[in-house]
This record gives C-alpha cells, sequence and structure tokens, in this order.
C-alpha cells in the first residue's frame, strides 16, 4: 500500500501550458547545444544505441521536444553559436530570436521570454507560440499521430491520437533504461540527450507516464534515480569537464 500511495503521489504536480511551452524552448536550445558540441565516447556510443532504438526510419527520428510531447499522450488520444538553419521551424524561430536581441539575454529570460510568461508587454513577440499543436502536426506528418475531429456538444475539438504505438513503446523503454538498465550514477557519464530528456520531461509533467508501466521495485527505484538526478546542483556539474553547460544552465533555470 505504501508503494501504491507513493505511486499516486510521484513527481506530478500539475503545470499550465506556458510551462510546456518553455520546456519545449529548453530542449531546441538543448538539441542545438548537442548538434554543435562534440560529444565522447560514450555520448557517441549512447547516441547509436538511441538511433538503433528509434528504428531506420527518417520519419520516426523524433525530436527532443516531440519526444516530451510524446511521453504525455495517452494512448488513445544564451548565447547563439550559429544561426545556420537546423531544418525545425521551432528551433530556427528561437534562434532567429536570440541571435538578433541585444543585449544578450540569460538562460531564465529566454525561457520566460520564449514561453510567454515574461510582464513586458514589449517582448511577448518573442512567445513561440502554439507549441503542442505544431509538435503534434509535426508528429502526424512522421505517422506517429493523426487528426481527427471530436464533437463536445457545443463544439468540435481537433484531437491527435496515436497511431504508431511501436514508436511510443521504443521511447518509454528507452527512458526506463536509461534510469534502470544503464544507469550510471553519475549525470556526467549518461549520454546528454537522455539526461536532457528525463529533465524535460519531469518539467513538463510526463516523466511518470514512463514509469507507470514498471513493477513496483522497479518503479520506486526509477523514482529514487530521477530523484537523485534532480537533486544534482547545476553549477558543481556545469564546471565539470566536457560537461554541456547550457544543458546545466536550463535545469537551473527550471529548479530555481
Amino acid at each position: 500500500m505504501a508503494s501504491l500511495t507513493q505511486r499516486s503521489s510521484g513527481l506530478v504536480q500539475r503545470r499550465t501550458e506556458a510551462s510546456r511551452s518553455a520546456a519545449a524552448a529548453a530542449a531546441a536550445a538543448a538539441d542545438k547545444e548537442r548538434e554543435s558540441g562534440d560529444e565522447d565516447a560514450q555520448s557517441r556510443r549512447g547516441d547509436e544505441q538511441d538511433d538503433g532504438d528509434r528504428g531506420d526510419s527518417k520519419e520516426a527520428r523524433l525530436t527532443l521536444m516531440e519526444e516530451v510531447l510524446l511521453l504525455g499522450l495517452k494512448d488513445r488520444e544564451v548565447i547563439c553559436k550559429s544561426d545556420a538553419p537546423t531544418g525545425d521551424v521551432l528551433l530556427d524561430e528561437a534562434l532567429k530570436h536570440i541571435k538578433e536581441t541585444q543585449p544578450p539575454e540569460t538562460v531564465q529570460s529566454w525561457i520566460e521570454l520564449l514561453s510567454g510568461e515574461t510582464w513586458n508587454p514589449l517582448k511577448l513577440h518573442y512567445q513561440l507560440r502554439n507549441v503542442r499543436e505544431r509538435l503534434a502536426k509535426n508528429l502526424v506528418e512522421k505517422g506517429v499521430l493523426t487528426t481527427e475531429k471530436q464533437n463536445f456538444l457545443l463544439f468540435d475539438m481537433t484531437t491527435h491520437p496515436l497511431t504508431n504505438g511501436d514508436v511510443k513503446r521504443r521511447l518509454v523503454r528507452r527512458v526506463q533504461e536509461a534510469v534502470l538498465d544503464r544507469w550510471a550514477n553519475d549525470p556526467q557519464r549518461m549520454d546528454k540527450r537522455l539526461l536532457a530528456l528525463v529533465f524535460l520531461a519531469h518539467s513538463s509533467d510526463v516523466l511518470e507516464n514512463a514509469f507507470a508501466p514498471l513493477l513496483d521495485d522497479q518503479y520506486d527505484l526509477a523514482m529514487k534515480r530521477v530523484r537523485q538526478l534532480l537533486d544534482s546542483e547545476p553549477e558543481a556539474e556545469s564546471a565539470k569537464p566536457n560537461a554541456n553547460e547550457l544543458l546545466w544552465a536550463v535545469v537551473a533555470a527550471f529548479t530555481k
């Protein structure tokens, strides 16, 4: 019973859509930093394993933001180092704002600006709008979701039910394995993309969805290890060799 009570409480704390937009913007920055930096040997091995998990189809390769959104779906339903286009509309939009803004803003400020949580009416144009809907449409194009109209008495609403369950199952398995089978007990030794996914999924209140299918003892262990990650000191971690400073800056902004 104690385990079930803990499962019901977990790490769940509902957040607003603005928080989800902030997580998406942070994920975009993390993806860009990962592409521009050199990864160590272990990270490369982790990336190769991730690519294998995702399958060979390019259409099934998801961005970090799309993975965070996918984890939240029910089965039924900063300094710009490079301004070169990435091919991702949301990421390119965020990079355009970052490049054109002088003087530079802090990571905390950019999260607030891109999510629309700023009180400054002159900076509302920085907000990334309709983030969830735009990500859902990307997943529709990749064959992971579909688009349907549902009637709610007085109005119709567009929904995006899951159609490719294999993609989500592989994603859930990767998250589970990251904190169970492949646990390194050190954030610096974890694959940076998986580390970013765990932090952002938690901030978006969808991480527990990946752990819900686990047995109670596995669930308890996974939550314990996630708590260890959440208790990490961002400033200390960012100062370590080969650390991704932007990733830890984003973590600090969310845990501040």
